[in-house]
């Protein structure tokens, strides 16, 4: 697992993930590697051209732009119609499942209605989408969704064909889950 957004350093995570394939170097199958990314949409393009053979991650999160652009700043810049045109070119070209990584917070992004449009983005390509639950951050005015409705989500979407897991969750309780890491001062 990694840091940072690994498109903004593209020529660096191609000699990364080439160097991890050979080898004289991890030897790891080019197909048991996942890149996650934001949507760097021109770099999502020039990845598939590549034709190396990886699971490719996108930081979805919302299923329409107006939500996107609420908590995902990349979202100005590339739109939802862009993202996804670059996507469905990356399984064309690779042959390759897109995974949709889709943080589930309360009351934002997990109504009915959002899971009809994500089943409308989704359709039709080659997809999985993998439900995060929200991991609970004192600081911030945001919930994870509630197991029940991610449950219910996870059904419509699978009602309509599209393939959705729910991942595990991990070191909330110590603050070292995804969002999580962060300062804690004492006050004395």
């Amino acid at each position: 697992m990694g840091s940072g957004e690994p498109l903004n350093n593209y020529d660096n995570t191609l000699k990364f993930l080439k160097l991890i394939n050979d080898e004289r170097g991890q030897n790891i199958s080019m197909r048991k590697i996942t890149l996650s990314t934001c949507g760097i949409v021109p770099k999502i393009y020039s990845l598939a051209d590549e034709d190396i053979p990886i699971t490719l991650a996108i930081s979805l999160h919302a299923p329409t732009q107006e939500k996107r652009e609420e908590i995902l700043p990349i979202a100005k810049k590339y739109s939802l119609p862009e993202l996804m045109k670059s996507c469905d070119y990356y399984v064309q070209k690779t042959g390759r499942r897109l995974t949709s990584e889709y943080i589930m917070i309360k009351g934002f992004n997990d109504s009915k209605e959002d899971a009809e449009n994500l089943a409308n983005l989704l359709k039709n390509m080659l997809a999985n989408v993998n439900l995060i639950p929200c991991n609970y951050v004192k600081e911030a005015n945001i919930k994870p969704s509630e197991n029940i409705d991610i449950e219910r989500f996870k059904k419509y979407l699978a009602d309509k064909g599209i393939n959705a897991t729910t991942r595990r969750e991990l070191g909330s309780d110590i603050n070292a889950a995804c969002g999580q890491l962060r300062n804690n001062y004492l006050k004395m």
